[in-house]
């Protein structure tokens, strides 16, 4: 298991009980955090790429798209591709299933796209179960018991140590609250901390959250030690990461929420690197909002911002200037079940929707 560490000894982490709001604890480090969730493994037979082969990371949302029809496509988050079939002209791709896939057995020619591109086809696919795992423990080391735990603790029964609903509160350095982990947990195992006597290790079971992957460790590093304080700390970032660091400014967005501009203020959006689909919501978010700001991370998230409370009032001006680099990257996009439409377009067609009237640079 990993380590994530607090520092100074700063207490960076409390659980709480969701149902009384009382603060079970704090502790500077947990174990646990971060890991490999539990993927889908697709064998994907008769592979035949389409344009440049995949290798490594596929996209963060993979359809499979049958080629019967009446069968809807799937999705696959966080896909990534671990090169060919041992023996086989195969692809194996791993992702986290949706769960509303193909039905059991099926096994026809799928074609694959990631929302922007087709990836290739394949004749045939298995969808191989992954094998059973248990969930591991967070450990939260060095925690500072609060009176209440102390005293079910004493009692060492199961009832006590049954913690049920808590919340896993994560600050940054400053001390603000960075983001929050929903818990359904038990009390498996404590022990005196090795360096301070008063505190504890105290060792979680039950069930968790999807850990955050061990890609997304280093940003959450840089937000640990506080919000960025400059616009487009995440352009040097591939897809992925950005995918990452948009679910980071998403995390914060009810907490860090702007008071409304008036109308007919104007904005301006830095469009140089808006080169895949988060980049267009993280320069969104920082053109209305500054640096790590929020505005959607998605169309429909995008609307709903647009109606008000999310530091904008309608009507409004945005000067788009580079605009062309994301008519570039854009404008050529794939719906869920493979239909082209321009992406671009519609993003314009959003705004204009909810009075923000562009003008393109």
């Amino acid at each position: 298991m990993h380590e994530d560490k607090g520092h100074g000894g700063r207490s960076r982490y409390a659980l709480t009980d969701t149902e009384h709001g009382r603060v079970w604890g704090v502790c500077a480090e947990v174990d646990g955090l971060f890991g490999e969730p539990g993927r889908a493994t697709y064998e994907l037979h008769a592979w035949l790429p389409e344009g440049a082969e995949v290798r490594g990371w596929a996209g963060s949302r993979v359809w499979l798209v049958p080629e019967d029809r009446t069968l809807g496509p799937w999705l696959l988050e966080d896909a990534e591709s671990l090169g060919p079939h041992p023996g086989t002209d195969g692809l194996v791709l791993t992702g986290l299933d949706d769960y509303e896939g193909p039905p059991e057995g099926h096994r026809g020619p799928v074609r694959l796209h990631d929302g922007l591109r087709w990836i290739g086809s394949c004749q045939e696919f298995a969808r191989v179960l992954p094998p059973e795992r248990a969930d591991p423990p967070l450990v939260l080391r060095g925690f500072a018991q609060g009176d209440e735990l102390r005293t079910r603790l004493g009692a060492g029964t199961r009832r006590s140590l049954e913690l049920e609903q808590a919340v896993l509160e994560i600050r940054d350095d400053r001390g603000d609250l960075l983001a929050e982990r929903l818990l359904w947990a038990a009390v498996s195992g404590w022990s005196p901390a090795a360096h301070d006597v008063d505190l504890i290790d105290l060792e979680l079971s039950g069930t968790f959250v999807t850990p955050i992957p061990e890609y997304a460790r280093p940003l959450w590093e840089r937000w640990l030690a506080g919000p960025p304080k400059r616009p487009g700390a995440w352009a040097g970032l591939d897809t992925r990461q950005r995918g990452a660091w948009l679910d980071l400014v998403r995390e914060g967005a009810s907490r860090r929420m702007p008071h409304d501009r008036p109308a007919g203020h104007a904005y301006e959006l830095d469009g140089r690197r808006i080169t895949d689909v988060p980049g267009l919501h993280l320069a969104l978010g920082e053109a209305v909002n500054g640096p790590g700001g929020y505005f959607g991370g998605c169309l429909d998230a995008l609307a709903d911002c647009l109606r008000g409370t999310f530091g904008y009032t309608s009507p409004a001006t945005l000067l788009w200037r580079d605009a062309g680099v994301a008519r570039t990257h854009l404008s050529r996009a794939l719906t869920p079940d493979g239909e082209p439409y321009d992406l671009f377009g519609v993003l314009l067609d959003v705004l204009a929707e909810g009075g923000m009237r562009v003008t393109l640079a």
